[in-house]
Order: C-alpha cells, then structure tokens, then sequence
C-alpha cells in the first residue's frame, strides 16, 4: 500500500530542492491556460495589460482607452480574476472605477454575455477583452446592469451623451458622483 502522505512529502522535497519552507511552484490547467491566452493576445493600442504581482498570473488588470465613441478620451481599468477552475468557468472581470454605462454597474460589475451564460471553454481572455471594448462602442441598452443609464440611451440619446461626458469629467449625474476618467480635458 502506498503512503500518500509519504510520497506527498518526498514530492514537496524533490521540487523545492529539499528545503521544506521553500515554497512550491504548482502549475494548475487554468495557469496553463491563462499563460498560452496570454501569450497569444493581440491586443490593439488602446489596451495595456498588467500584472501587479508578477508572480500571479491569475490576477490581473486591463487598462482600456477608447479612441472612439461616446468614452474617447477615457482610460478604463478592469481587475480580472481567473478562477482554479479556468477555462470551464469565466474570468471575474469588474471595473474598477465608477462609470456612467448601461453594462457596467456603479460597483463595477459587467454584464456582458461571454462572463455568463454564454460562456465555453474555447473563449479566451482575448475574447474578454474584445466583448469589453465592443461594450464601449456599442453600449447595450437592452441588457442593462445600470437600468438608469439604459432607460435614459433608449429614450434620449442626446441627454445619454451629456450624462457620458458629465460623468467622464468626474462629475454628477443625478446623485451619483462618479470617478473622472479622462486622461484630457475634452
């Protein structure tokens, strides 16, 4: 009979040269995957990706400036969160500012249906990334997060863009004070 703890220990011994405070380096399937996503993204100009810890590759953050649409002249950031569990359950993606949009809520939340119940194993973060810039361009008044945002675009478009701009600027639109996101006076 095999000893799993025994073999567990000698395991733990062979890949930490021994030492038996050094940590482990286990590489799961979603780290994997996370790195082969990673390495094939091909992200326009507009989109930067950080690691703030390096060492973890399963956290972290996307940086997005439209260069066009109703958001131009806007930097965006969204936290991604990768679960053990990646590729078969979705990334956890949140903005972390507070936004003026229909698909994004005032705690950051993001409805976009690849996050959801459209979500298969063959998507990828590039996939994410590309439905999150698609929001910017074409906000979604009909799957709303933010009903506020996406009752005021469906039934006044003009008084939608000023609420944009406005909210942009660091301003308020009704009484909701929102995060200034612009990288330029506009």
């Amino acid at each position: 009979m095999i000893n799993l703890f025994s073999f567990k220990e000698a395991t733990n011994r062979s890949t930490t040269g021994g030492d038996p405070n050094k940590p482990t380096s286990k590489t799961t399937p979603a780290v994997l995957r996370v790195t082969k996503d990673l390495n094939e993204l091909q992200l326009p100009g507009t989109c930067k990706v950080i690691h703030p810890d390096p060492n973890n590759l399963l956290d972290f953050n996307l940086t997005f400036t439209p260069d066009e649409g109703l958001y131009k002249g806007g930097q965006f950031i969204f936290s991604f969160r990768v679960p053990v569990e990646y590729p078969h359950s979705p990334p956890k993606v949140k903005c972390t500012q507070k936004i003026y949009h229909p698909n994004i809520d005032l705690e950051g939340n993001v409805c976009l249906n690849i996050l959801r119940e459209d979500w298969k194993p063959v998507l990828t973060i590039n996939a994410v990334i590309y439905g999150l810039i698609f929001l910017f361009v074409e906000p979604n008044a009909d799957d709303p997060l933010n009903k506020e945002a996406a009752e005021v675009l469906k039934n006044n478009k003009r008084t939608f863009e000023q609420n944009v701009a406005q909210s942009m600027r660091g301003g308020n639109v009704g009484s909701v004070s929102f995060d200034r996101v612009l990288t330029h006076h506009r």
